[in-house]
């Protein structure tokens, strides 16, 4: 299995992608450290393209969602096709995602940590275990945590305000109560230049 280093996704995008969750806010985050992208050439200045403003903004995009190319590009064809405007649709195909609004929840620290609760079957929607981490969450649903994993969360979940579109039910499940508005998505990304990425 071939492991990810986090901190070198971050300093290529030349910002905190939080992809570790508090480490990131910590003096031990590496773009904190090391403000410049890895690799032997790294502190040499670059100047990017319009392309390549574009193009860095939707690998950033998957960076943060932790998608690979494909799983991206079928996310953008299914916004595209969608009614309303592409790029806020594509966001919210992204921010919909079981593993996000389980991080959105504020069950895990980060995504990575999300996905791997709900692969390893800690995530229940509406009363069923699914352990699938692209599972598009609907409005309506419930989502809450098996019990054993609730107890190690417990004091944590009382200081946690979710976004306007989940809420709180009481015994800490969660709940999408409506669709997530631009301001309520991942204000890291630029969705017009990946649209006109793809648009090219």
């Amino acid at each position: 299995m071939r492991l990810i280093n986090y901190c070198k996704q971050c300093r290529r995008e030349g910002e905190k992608l939080f992809l570790k969750g508090e480490r990131c806010l910590t003096p031990k985050c590496a773009v904190a450290r090391r403000a410049y992208p890895p690799g032997p050439h790294g502190e040499k200045p670059t100047r990017l393209t319009e392309f390549g403003r574009r193009m860095r903004e939707k690998q950033k995009a998957r960076r943060i969602y932790g998608l690979n190319e494909r799983q991206f590009r079928n996310y953008f064809e299914k916004a595209s096709r969608a009614v309303g405007v592409t790029g806020l649709r594509l966001l919210q195909l992204l921010e919909m995602r079981l593993d996000n609004v389980v991080y959105r929840l504020g069950f895990a620290p980060s995504r990575q940590a999300a996905r791997q609760l709900v692969r390893h079957g800690f995530i229940k929607v509406n009363d069923r275990k699914v352990n699938i981490p692209s599972h598009q969450t609907k409005v309506g649903q419930t989502i809450a945590l098996k019990p054993e994993r609730l107890i190690q969360l417990e004091e944590k979940l009382k200081e946690l305000t979710p976004p306007a579109w989940l809420s709180f039910e009481a015994g800490y499940i969660g709940k999408m109560v409506g669709l997530p508005s631009r301001e309520d998505t991942e204000m890291l990304i630029e969705d017009a230049a990946i649209v006109e990425y793809y648009s090219r």
